[in-house]
């Protein structure tokens, strides 16, 4: 089974709460300055799951992760913990109020390991629909190593607007968040959380000049 095979194909989406539900998000801890929160950080295991997004099922999703936390040892620990775009861990804290059910509409919670003699209580978010739902004319050409693209224009009527997030065939390693779920993430976690805008049906909304940088 090949990449282009495993695409999920989703009904035109009719968003209950208008266009904003529509619109796409990168998100990540916010990390404008140092040791403002530590973060994890997977190790090898990230190699399986890029593989696991660039070839589908026919790769088995590990039954955990390890991860390690990087920053100021004395940081306050992120409940949204990760800054890599493809791998986001979040708290038991957090998914317990975001709504374990919820989150799952748009793919697996799978446990995250952390060093020491009790690990602390992380999922790693495995986001499995992968929508095509992009207008290749208008956005920017995808980098041959990753698909990164540095402009990304969507199809309205193809975004999945009543999941959480999904991913795309062109860039299948990172997640891209709907507005409804930014919202309410941006609602529990206020500042600690840094959402930039992918694309907008409002033609008067700017997308992030760099979205997928660090």
């Amino acid at each position: 089974m090949d990449l282009q095979s495993t695409v999920t194909a989703f009904p035109r989406a009719t968003p209950i709460d208008g266009l904003d539900r529509a619109w796409t998000w990168r998100l990540n801890p916010v990390l404008n300055f140092a040791g403002a929160l530590a973060v994890l950080r997977l190790g090898d295991s990230l190699i399986d799951l890029k593989r696991r997004q660039f070839h589908g099922p026919q790769v088995a999703l590990l039954d955990s992760f390890e991860a390690e936390w990087t920053g100021d040892p004395q940081a306050r620990k992120a409940d949204f913990a990760s800054d890599y775009p493809g791998a986001p861990m979040l708290s038991r804290g957090l998914v317990d109020r975001v709504g374990q059910e919820r989150l799952e509409r748009a793919g697996r919670l799978v446990p995250v390991r952390t060093p020491g003699p009790e690990s602390d209580d992380y999922a790693l978010y495995v986001v499995e629909p992968l929508v095509d739902c992009v207008d290749s004319r208008r956005s920017a050409q995808p980098k041959k190593a990753t698909g990164e693209m540095r402009k990304t224009v969507f199809r309205p009527e193809a975004v999945p607007a009543e999941l959480p997030a999904f991913r795309v065939p062109q860039f299948p390693v990172a997640v891209c968040w709907t507005g409804w779920m930014r919202d309410l993430l941006g609602e529990i976690l206020g500042g600690d959380l840094e959402a930039r805008l992918l694309w907008s049906p409002e033609p008067s909304a700017a997308p992030h000049p760099d979205p997928w940088g660090l």
